[in-house]
């Protein structure tokens, strides 16, 4: 029976996704966006300490940087079970990511 409601569930948020037209590809890229935002999250753990590193020094990075990366943690993957969750709904307007920098994790970010 559960098997069941998760495949019709499936179903319907494919042919919801599908059946607009005019936003179908963005809606498409903003269902990729999310489900590749809750996939990469844990990588910010390892990610931003790095980052910290390289901008600020060794133990700043130790530190601060290990704060920022599991807040980013828990950032990236609320936010892609969000898009992942609305992705048929044009919210933010036009589809707009709710990360922007960087939109994806494996982008370079711009500081």
């Amino acid at each position: 029976m559960g098997k069941k409601v998760f495949v019709i569930g499936l179903i319907f948020l494919v042919v919801v996704g599908l059946a607009m037209p005019a936003y179908c590809d963005d809606a498409l890229k903003k269902l990729g966006r999310g489900i590749c935002n809750v996939i990469t999250s844990p990588f910010e753990l390892f990610l931003q300490p790095s980052r910290v590193n390289n901008s600020d020094g060794p133990m700043a990075g130790f530190t601060y940087g290990v704060l920022k990366g599991i807040g980013m943690t828990g950032l990236r993957a609320i936010v892609g079970v969000y898009e992942v969750v609305t992705f048929p709904i044009p919210v933010p307007k036009n589809y707009e990511p709710l990360l922007k920098d960087p939109e994806f994790f494996f982008e370079e970010q711009n500081w």
